[in-house]
């Protein structure tokens, strides 16, 4: 399954940003707000990415360092080199990558634009989906149907 076939399947195509001027407690309300796990950080509104700032980033920072990084901007502990794909990259390899990097969060970025972002679980969905119709055509062809 193509990376294209999965934006297409959620419910919305839009990407949260924020721009690396963001105080880290206000990117971390628009993180609960939305209940999501991560912010596409972008000073261009939303047309490129920046770099990207995830609920683990926070919170290993507040272990880190204590409260007083949520006054802080978030370009201090975003991350600055993005791992992306485009929408014709195949769902088995970016869940790989995922995997390996051990992220859960991947912008969709074609000819430098931000296109949009799929999710660890956005892939395992898609594939989950796959294998189901799958096994339903194997079953429909040894039933004779």
């Amino acid at each position: 399954m193509l990376v294209q076939q999965i934006l297409k399947t959620k419910a919305s195509d839009a990407v949260v940003t924020v721009p690396s001027s963001t105080l880290v407690a206000d990117a971390a309300q628009v993180l609960a707000d939305k209940g999501i796990g991560t912010v596409v950080v972008s000073d261009d509104g939303g047309a490129t990415a920046a770099g990207i700032l995830s609920e683990r980033d926070i919170v290993r920072e507040l272990a880190r360092s204590g409260g007083g990084c949520l006054d802080k901007a978030v370009s201090e502990y975003m991350t600055r080199a993005l791992v992306t794909c485009t929408r014709q990259d195949k769902s088995d390899a970016i869940l790989s990558q995922m995997t390996e990097g051990r992220f859960r969060h991947m912008p969709v970025v074609e000819d430098g634009k931000l296109v949009g972002i799929v999710t660890l679980g956005d892939v395992v969905k898609a594939q989950l989906t796959e294998l189901s119709m799958e096994k339903d055509a194997l079953q429909g062809m040894i039933m004779g149907h």
